[in-house]
């Protein structure tokens, strides 16, 4: 005997896949209804960013001559970012987004920012194809570790954005000013991370123990796994910059497993304030 009500977190979203799938596709209807372009907003937004990004910064601040095959550089970053701050938005607005469910029926209600991180991934991967295009153009030919930080790259983003988004989406049913503090967390997100310029840059100017809080960023580990993935094979793998900065860091794969550990405790946090919270959902709608 189960008690009405009362669930198992995430376990329960494991058990009903088909009725995430459902929520999935319900998201995508209702996000694309009425719209020409469908699907190829996925294109347009990132395209329209990087083309922003790449005239201001590799043309008037000449980024490209310090920074060779800047533009697959460039959209490695942005690919990353657009993933967290999609997942992490909608997830946090997903409860209040679905309020006419939460009050009609019980279902888990990790259902619901659960499934606007899969719609975040959906856009995700055209994206991808995107990159993995123009990194095989500039040259890139991948090893078997580059294939790997890709990889923890995306689980990094993903588990940030969901745990976020479990924390945020909770507080979003009781105080609305939480959805924009997530638009200010992703704005600001954007400029910590070395998406638009190389980490070496930062390391020259912080002192020490602010290197160290740089670092502990999830989303710095996750933007330089994706450079190394997709960007720094193409370049040749160079020991140094023209600007005289080292490519990758160093401790790469050390700050990339402790930004692991780092986004599973938030989403272990997440879960736990959300499921803390998720009784007093349908009243507070």
């Amino acid at each position: 005997m189960v008690t009405p009500g009362i669930g198992r977190g995430l376990l329960d979203v494991v058990e009903r896949r088909f009725l995430l799938r459902l929520i999935v596709r319900k998201e995508l209807r209702v996000r694309y209804r009425g719209s020409v372009l469908g699907m190829a907003w996925s294109y347009v937004k990132p395209a329209i960013q990087f083309g922003v990004y790449f005239v201001a910064l590799g043309v008037f601040l000449r980024m490209r001559d310090t920074v060779p095959d800047y533009a697959v550089y460039l959209f490695a970053g942005i690919v990353v970012m657009n993933f967290f701050g999609e997942g992490f938005g909608n997830a946090t607005r997903s409860i209040i987004w679905n309020a006419p469910l939460i009050n009609k029926i019980y279902l888990p209600r990790e259902l619901f920012p659960v499934a606007s991180l899969y719609v975040s991934a959906v856009h995700f991967f055209p994206q991808l194809v995107v990159l993995l295009v123009a990194a095989l153009i500039s040259g890139w030919r991948p090893t078997v570790a580059e294939v790997l930080a890709a990889v923890v790259g995306f689980l990094i983003v993903a588990m940030l954005a969901l745990g976020l988004g479990l924390l945020f989406g909770a507080a979003n049913v009781f105080f609305r000013d939480a959805e924009n503090f997530v638009d200010l967390i992703v704005m600001v997100a954007t400029w910590a991370s070395p998406v638009l310029y190389t980490w070496g840059l930062v390391q020259a100017e912080l002192p020490r123990w602010l290197w160290f809080v740089y670092q502990a960023n999830p989303l710095t580990a996750a933007v330089e796994l994706f450079h190394y993935a997709f960007w720094y094979g193409g370049t040749g793998r160079p020991a140094l910059l023209p600007n005289g900065t080292a490519p990758i860091p160093d401790n790469l794969w050390a700050v990339g497993g402790g930004a692991l550990v780092v986004s599973l405790v938030v989403l272990v946090v997440g879960q736990l304030v959300f499921r803390r919270l998720e009784g007093r959902f349908a009243q507070e709608l």
